[in-house]
């Protein structure tokens, strides 16, 4: 009896060990659960600081580029890198993030988020193309349209309206 305990003890940590190997590296815009804890704005800033990090990266590629020496390639491709991860990190959060949990078919105006959210997808897709600034300004552009739908709120306040609560019933 104790051998078959020790064994379904091998298996279970087997199992977790094998689920634990094959779970993905990272996880995508917050999660799908769902779990009702959003917070647009803060996505929204996320993205604006993607597009802050391309436009930094489209400055020092154009910097580089031209240059041959060995640094200056390394400097060059990691700008690169930089500039496409960014990219795709907006790509990410618009697909994952908002497409499928914060537009829903039932809004009035779904067409025109649908319209707009896709226009970040395609101008960070044309970031990750491109080297000049009016892509990386154009990427920022269409991310500051969706603030209409996402607007900044004071945190603070409602750290305070929560506690001044807390405790009490309506």
């Amino acid at each position: 009896m104790k051998t078959n305990t020790i064994a379904q003890s091998f298996l279970s940590i087997f199992v977790v060990a094998a689920a634990l190997l094959f779970a993905p590296a990272n996880a995508s815009a917050h999660c799908q659960i769902p779990c009702g804890i959003y917070d647009d704005s803060a996505e929204l800033n996320r993205m604006l600081l993607d597009a802050t990090t391309i436009k930094k990266s489209v400055t020092e590629i154009n910097n580089l580029a031209g240059k041959t020496d060995p640094q200056s390639v390394n400097q060059l491709v990691r700008w690169v890198n930089n500039k496409d991860a960014h990219a795709d990190k907006v790509i990410d959060s618009i697909s994952n993030y908002f497409l499928c949990q914060r537009v829903k078919t039932s809004q009035d105006d779904y067409t025109e988020r649908l319209i707009k959210h896709h226009a970040v997808m395609v101008a960070a897709m044309q970031a990750k193309q491109n080297a000049d600034q009016a892509h990386a300004e154009a990427l920022e552009k269409a991310i500051m349209a969706l603030r209409v739908y996402y607007p900044e709120h004071d945190h603070a306040a409602e750290k305070s309206t929560a506690h001044d609560h807390a405790g009490h019933s309506h």
